[in-house]
């Protein structure tokens, strides 16, 4: 049985893990919450979603926990599969009571997030749940090698790396077509820190661009809020949560795929988010931040453009996006074709599948 916070709708890592593991004959069962606003789902393994009483604050967490660990001592599993640092206290628990394997998939560096770098006693508690809970398992992932390192160092657990990366797409890159208006993607969380802010303000340099913003979070009204403010409010366009068909869809029609983040954490510095791989399946270049694991990426494969402390400043930004139109606007098409076609292949699950399903399968074979 396999365990997640959120309500399953657009969680793309966890959807293709399932798959994976019931592609290869695993029967999988994947344990949500049901949020008021929450969309059906509709996958080909089982899933299970827990109405809570409690949204937000420890009384959520802890609800969630207890109630999910009388459904796995009540389960048939033989692993309790946690996603990440929220679900794994029941879990390990469960595994512990009922002598099954446990394993982890941190998607990021929990106690080092934003929402608890400022927040002393709430962010030890977190750490001391990581300490005590992560040397507990049978086998654990994570996605990108800074993210396993810093867990290793702080837990002695050696974590496999399997990253978020995009199914292969199969259909060579082409380059957007040279409309007005130039589309601006950003997609994902909208959260505190994802430079969402530094694009509504350098919008304002920007004329022939819009910004269009897909995802929800903790600041989306904020950010709206902000956006509302500015004359140029009608070139910024929120469209909340966008199912996985769909945002692919739209991710075509972007000219660049906006990576931006702020250093507010070890979270934020060593992650490679996952609209990185989205971004390039589906040969869309992007502007992203200087920090490691995204500048390895981009420099490596040259399917972007990196900028520093400058993404704070508007006018900057808004050259550095400029510049970067134009480079790509000046490029070939075969050439910009085969830029994204070694990428593509190289940098896709189908790769990090077989690494995950080693790794699954190795567990399951120890007695």
């Amino acid at each position: 049985m396999m365990a997640v916070i959120n309500d399953l709708v657009t969680d793309q890592r966890v959807d293709k893990t399932c798959t994976a593991l019931t592609e290869a004959g695993y029967d999988v069962t994947l344990i949500g919450r049901l949020l008021p606003g929450s969309k059906p789902v509709s996958r080909n393994y089982k899933t299970s979603r827990m109405r809570l009483l409690f949204r937000k604050k420890a009384v959520f967490y802890a609800e969630y926990n207890v109630r999910l660990l009388f459904k796995l001592l009540f389960s048939r599993a033989n692993m309790f599969y946690s996603n990440d640092v929220d679900t794994l206290p029941a879990c390990a628990i469960a595994a512990k009571l009922r002598r099954k394997k446990l394993f982890f998939d941190a998607h990021e560096l929990f106690s080092e997030v934003p929402e608890l770098v400022c927040r002393g006693r709430v962010k030890r508690v977190w750490q001391w749940v990581e300490r005590h809970f992560i040397p507990c398992v049978d086998g654990a992932m994570t996605v990108c090698q800074s993210v396993a390192d810093e867990y290793r160092n702080v837990t002695g657990v050696r974590m496999d790396v399997v990253r978020n990366l995009a199914l292969y797409n199969p259909v060579p890159a082409t380059k957007p077509a040279e409309s007005i208006p130039r589309i601006l993607l950003y997609q994902g969380a909208v959260n505190i820190g994802r430079g969402i802010d530094w694009l509504i303000e350098a919008m304002g340099y920007l004329e022939g661009y819009s910004l269009v913003i897909a995802g929800d979070g903790d600041v989306l009204d904020e950010m709206k809020a902000l956006a509302k403010q500015k004359p140029w409010a009608e070139r910024i366009v929120f469209l909340g949560r966008v199912v996985p068909d769909e945002l692919h869809k739209l991710t075509k029609t972007a000219s660049l795929g906006m990576v931006l983040l702020e250093n507010m954490g070890l979270n934020y510095y060593y992650s490679l988010p996952n609209r990185v791989g989205d971004f390039l399946q589906a040969g869309v270049p992007i502007v992203a931040t200087d920090f490691p694991e995204i500048a390895s990426v981009v420099n490596k494969y040259s399917t972007g453009s990196i900028i520093g402390n400058d993404a704070k400043r508007p006018r900057l930004l808004a050259e550095a996006i400029k510049n970067a139109v134009a480079h790509w606007d000046a490029m070939p098409a075969d050439e910009y074709a085969k830029v994204f076609e070694r990428a593509k292949r190289d940098l896709c699950w189908e790769n990090e599948k077989k690494v995950f399903l080693k790794l699954i399968d190795t567990i399951f074979s120890q007695k």
